[in-house]
């Protein structure tokens, strides 16, 4: 059916009026972008065994709904893409892109990359122009190709474009393939993530260099290669007046608003992102600049830019920019490379980028002292692409600088080289393997615990717990983790700021400081505090940026790599409770979940001046003898009273074996105590100890229990218990345990 194009109305009187919707420009907006939705994110659950990022499903989506496969019926073109919605469909996704690269822009902080070192920006530099060199090389020869087709493409745009697509890295899809292969937090990942920041912003001022530059098919009055300068001297004009006067203007308003987001400040934040790239527009630079310098000069500092991304975040990742992909998969017509030349060229283009990124980045990183297995991952990872691959793809077909075939061969060279990343590394990279143990340890350190947190409430909990296990005599090293999910949502720039700023070991030879976060600080300050009593305490920090589906991975490993006798969880509920049960599951070594009881007024992360009394349950059974071992280490504390409490139950059976095993454990308890404060208690109960447990915690009799047994009760019972538990769960014949505990110590 034909539609009269010069008639197209936004909404339909609905079918009962014999109005077709889909002749319509909203109702047909609004299935187009279910289908497109429905389709990225199939494909999506299909690679996620691949660990492929979401960028390649949802170009692969829109390839098959455009003319490489569904879109070679015509039936399905003219009913659900035809050619009039076509500029209604870009110019949402144009939308979508415009506030994305706004979310780009103020979410990176230049004052994190002003501290990455040079081997860094020595690796970018040596990512880009060997490729950059190589992409104007064998542009002599694709030049050819496109010309059979129109003679407008002028030639040194064409070399840039050509060059600029070869030579860039995909930061946001590198930072995402580097979370799911766990990377984000080794020496690998942060190199590749400070030198992909680099190769960004070059391949920005390339791109808009390229854009400036006039075509043969641009108009006769504006032919003059003055026009380049003027845009460029413009464009520079711009940056000056958002640094100068936008910039002090965007503070006040910052200041103003105080965290509070006010509706006006919202609105006026987004009205500037488009005033912003309509003025870029003007000036002959493409829009998504403007909104990206404008994102670049709001001030980060304080919760404004935060709360702005979490704002608009979804809306615009999940919703609209998906549709800028599948527009440029809409506009890919694999068909066009047809012919023996035209799969050279493909080839050609392949191979020509890889070798340049992969080269060019291996022999850099080599020259920088980087191990070769290492430097040979840093130029598969350093060979992404992503979104602004697509974006100069796109602006190259518009200036007709490509033709519909060169824009093929180069989306799919896009999607080959980023598709081949994950497996690449995988195969050639174990950062586990590369762990190995601590190199640190100086075979003094006895007690190694793993304590890992989410949030800064946790810490004064953990310190008390860690300082009840260290004693005068025994030197102890706390391996503190901080864990961050990774969602879908979770833009990568800000995860890696975040990550940044918490205390990731990002290599001290590529970052000359840090900031410490209130987490890492108070550690540090416990640590120097012990240093100052000569009692041997020894801090490190790690972190886990993970899924919660795999975060316990995280866990275990570490723990195994660094012999941890204890891991110290928080205790964690809804989504976050499947990280416990998991190491639970998994792990070889006791797990304490800590549970905050802290009494209102209480924030002292010390154990304080008075003694501290802990009761210490034993019924029988692996898990009460690993009980024991916990009760023992937390006696040779001077502050700390540990008293075993035997109950005597006989509704629990157990075989004489197991019985004789426990008498030996109680009697190695009390040898090994000797010359301390225990005090020891019988107490009769048949099936009541969860009661009589219960009944301790409402007298306040103890500041800890330690329940061993999972006969007693259940971690559920124990939320309602009055009083810091410490309860033991699991266990093997190998006496391993799980616990889980309060933090009052």
């Amino acid at each position: 059916m034909m539609v009269n194009q010069t008639n197209i109305k936004a909404a339909s009187d609905g079918v009962w009026e014999g109005d077709n919707p889909l002749n319509c420009a909203f109702p047909l907006l609004i299935v187009q972008v279910a289908i497109v939705l429905f389709s990225s994110r199939f494909l999506a659950f299909l690679l996620k065994p691949l660990r492929q990022p979401q960028v390649v499903a949802e170009i692969l989506g829109g390839i098959l709904l455009g003319p490489s496969a569904l879109g070679r019926n015509k039936y399905f073109t003219e009913l659900v893409f035809p050619k009039w919605s076509t500029p209604i469909l870009e110019s949402v996704a144009s939308i979508g892109l415009l506030f994305f690269l706004f979310l780009v822009g103020l979410e990176l902080d230049l004052a994190v990359l002003s501290r990455t070192g040079k081997k860094a920006f020595a690796i970018s530099f040596a990512g880009i122009c060997l490729p950059f060199a190589l992409g104007a090389a064998i542009s002599l020869f694709l030049r050819r190709a496109v010309e059979e087709d129109h003679d407008s493409a002028g030639y040194w745009q064409f070399l840039l474009f050509i060059g600029v697509a070869l030579s860039i890295t995909a930061f946001p899809v590198l930072a995402r393939i580097l979370a799911e292969l766990k990377l984000l937090t080794t020496s690998v990942g942060q190199t590749a993530l400070a030198a992909a920041a680099f190769n960004d912003i070059a391949a920005w001022i390339l791109l808009a260099l390229a854009v400036a530059l006039p075509g043969r098919h641009d108009h006769q009055k504006h032919a003059s290669p003055l026009i380049s300068l003027w845009v460029l001297l413009s464009g520079l004009a711009f940056v000056v007046f958002m640094i100068f006067v936008v910039r002090p203007a965007m503070k006040w308003i910052v200041r103003y608003d105080g965290g509070a987001m006010h509706e006006a400040c919202i609105c006026l934040t987004l009205a500037g992102v488009m005033v912003s790239g309509f003025i870029t527009d003007l000036i002959g630079l493409h829009s998504i600049f403007g909104a990206f310098v404008f994102g670049l000069i709001i001030p980060k500092s304080g919760c404004f830019s935060q709360r702005l991304v979490e704002r608009i975040e979804d809306f615009v990742a999940g919703l609209l920019l998906p549709l800028y992909f599948a527009s440029s998969g809409l506009k890919t017509d694999v068909n066009k490379i047809r012919g023996a030349e035209s799969w050279g060229i493909l080839a050609l283009v392949i191979s020509t980028a890889c070798a340049g990124k992969i080269i060019g980045t291996f022999v850099m990183a080599m020259m920088c002292a980087i191990p070769a297995r290492e430097s040979l991952t840093l130029g598969l990872l350093m060979n992404t692409k992503g979104l602004v691959e697509l974006v100069v793809l796109n602006i190259g077909r518009e200036k007709k600088v490509l033709n519909e075939e060169m824009f093929a061969i180069l989306v799919v060279m896009a999607i080959v080289t980023t598709f081949m990343t994950t497996p690449s590394v995988m195969a050639i990279y174990k950062p586990l393997n590369n762990r190995g143990s601590d190199s640190t340890s100086d075979g003094k350190e006895k007690l190694r615990i793993l304590a890992c947190l989410r949030d800064p409430r946790d810490v004064p909990c953990i310190i008390k717990l860690v300082e009840s296990f260290a004693t005068s005599n025994e030197s102890v090293k706390v391996y503190v983790m901080y864990l961050m999910e990774l969602t879908d949502r979770s833009s990568s720039i800000s995860m890696v700021q975040r990550t940044r700023r918490n205390g990731v070991p990002f290599i001290d030879r590529l970052c000359k400081g840090r900031s410490l976060d209130e987490i890492e600080a108070a550690f540090n300050i416990y640590g120097q505090a012990r240093d100052q009593k000569q009692q041997r305490i020894r801090i490190r920090h790690l972190k886990s940026v993970s899924a919660l589906g795999t975060m316990h991975e995280d866990i275990c490993n570490v723990a195994e790599h660094k012999k941890a006798w204890m891991i110290i969880l928080p205790y964690m509920v809804n989504g976050w409770g499947v990280v416990n049960q998991r190491v639970m599951e998994n792990v070889k070594c006791s797990v304490v979940s800590v549970l905050n009881r802290r009494e209102a007024g209480e924030s002292s992360a010390s154990i304080g001046q008075g003694t501290k009394r802990v009761g210490l349950v034993f019924v029988g059974g692996p898990n009460d003898r690993k009980a024991l071992e916990i009760g023992r280490r937390m006696a040779q504390h001077s502050k700390i009273i540990v008293t075993l409490l035997r109950f005597l139950d006989k509704t629990i059976t157990s075989s004489y074996c197991e019985k004789e095993i426990d008498e030996v454990a109680v009697e190695e308890f009390k040898k090994q105590c000797e010359g301390v404060v225990v005090e020891y208690e019988e107490i009769v109960g048949e099936g009541n100890l969860a009661e009589i447990i219960k009944a301790m915690g409402r007298r306040k009799e103890y500041e800890l229990l330690i329940i061993g047994n999972r006969q007693v009760t259940s971690s559920y019972e124990m939320g309602r218990v009055e009083v810091s538990t410490l309860l033991i769960q699991g266990g093997s014949e190998k006496d391993t345990a799980k616990t889980i505990t309060g933090n009052d110590v």
